[in-house]
């Protein structure tokens, strides 16, 4: 901008001004150079700029060598300011603007009146553009942060669910296992031998559904979205078609439990049958760790447009631990599966004694669809 007021400097005296001398460069300089810190501080800049060009017009040169610093300076007081500033910016723009039209010889106010307004206005207007645009652009990066520590807390919670749904009924059933081993280890080899099988086959199961929740965490991160990195597909998460060697499971930890499945069973969405699963799984291993001398009864109803699952025991007293409507990762967890999916359950004591979880879930087409978007 300085260059091209010198520039245009140079046909000052073609237009009737004086030419430029030593005088008018400091001026000139003044009026074009201060905007490079115009971002810093706007009003600042304005002020200075203004100035240096109320001086080169009243000492008699052409006014128009020093217009674009001024202009420049108004905008980012627009982009930058209230648009309190700015219109006061744009008023003093005017008033040079009418300055040097008086001081120019044969100059038609009412057009010098027009213009000044004209590219006052223009000016503000684009900078209240520009600063509504990055006012908009700095939200938009906060919701999009917002959203994403929003996802973030989410996904924390989803693997801490499945992380307490793993490692609780697993660590439940050896350390039950490791307590009857030890207990009968030297007047009872074949039933501690049996323990430590079940011990031995329980944690290969946890480490091998720690693997494949591990597995499914990383597929987004995956190049091959349909596979792991050897290309080979990524292992199914459990559902009640593996409900019986659950049970099988909590049997072998001294707990009698009874299987009962009603209606033709049938495939499920993913994420339907995981809810399912693991609420089965949180109750039994309530059952294992609060009511061991007590018998539970585990009920799968298939529906046409719904599954049911329940799990029974007949304990006597109740764990204040067990009902507590939030206590609790595995209560919470369970809470939150059925609330994801669209289903109902309810958790609580038995009337005729014991505790009772009963889980209703949605198994319609658009309801398995919804899961299985949600669960990705």
């Amino acid at each position: 901008m300085a260059a091209v007021a010198l520039l245009l400097g140079r046909e000052s005296a073609a237009q009737g001004w004086p030419a430029l001398d030593a005088r008018a460069l400091p001026w000139i300089a003044l009026s074009q150079l201060p905007v490079a810190l115009r971002a810093r501080a706007p009003l600042t800049v304005f002020a200075v700029v203004c100035a240096a060009d109320a001086v080169h017009v009243g000492l008699g040169y052409w006014p128009v060598v020093c217009t674009f610093g001024p202009m420049l300076a108004l905008y980012t007081v627009a982009a930058l300011r209230p648009l309190r500033d700015a219109l006061c910016c744009a008023a003093v723009l005017t008033g040079l603007w009418i300055c040097a039209g008086l001081v120019t010889d044969g100059s038609s106010m009412p057009s010098v009146l027009g213009q000044g307004l004209l590219f006052s206005a223009v000016l503000v207007r684009f900078g209240a553009l520009a600063r509504r645009s990055a006012a908009l652009a700095r939200r938009l990066r906060a919701e999009q942060a917002e959203r994403a520590r929003r996802e973030v807390a989410e996904e924390r919670g989803r693997i801490a669910r499945e992380l307490h749904d793993v490692v609780a009924h697993h660590m439940s059933v050896i350390s039950v296992q490791a307590g009857l081993a030890r207990f009968v280890f030297d007047s009872d080899r074949t039933t501690s031998r049996t323990a430590l099988d079940t011990i031995a086959g329980t944690s290969a199961e946890a480490l091998d559904e720690l693997r494949r929740m591990l597995q499914v965490l990383r597929e987004e991160d995956l190049a091959d979205a349909g596979g792991g990195r050897d290309g080979t597909p990524a292992a199914p998460m459990p559902g009640l078609d593996r409900v019986e060697d659950l049970v099988r499971r909590v049997r072998a930890g001294g707990v009698p439990v009874e299987l009962r499945v009603e209606g033709e069973p049938r495939p499920l969405a993913p994420g339907v049958d995981l809810c399912a699963y693991r609420v089965v799984q949180e109750a039994l291993t309530n059952v294992l760790k609060h009511a061991r001398h007590a018998e539970a009864v585990v009920e799968v109803r298939y529906l046409p447009q719904h599954v049911t699952v329940s799990v029974t025991d007949d304990g006597e007293g109740v764990i204040p631990d067990r009902v507590a409507g939030g206590g609790g990762h595995g209560l919470l967890g369970m809470r939150e599966r059925a609330k994801l999916y669209g289903g109902t359950i309810s958790i609580g004591p038995r009337n005729e004694g014991g505790f009772a979880v009963r889980l209703t879930l949605p198994t319609s087409a658009a309801a398995a669809r919804q899961g299985d978007d949600r669960t990705r």
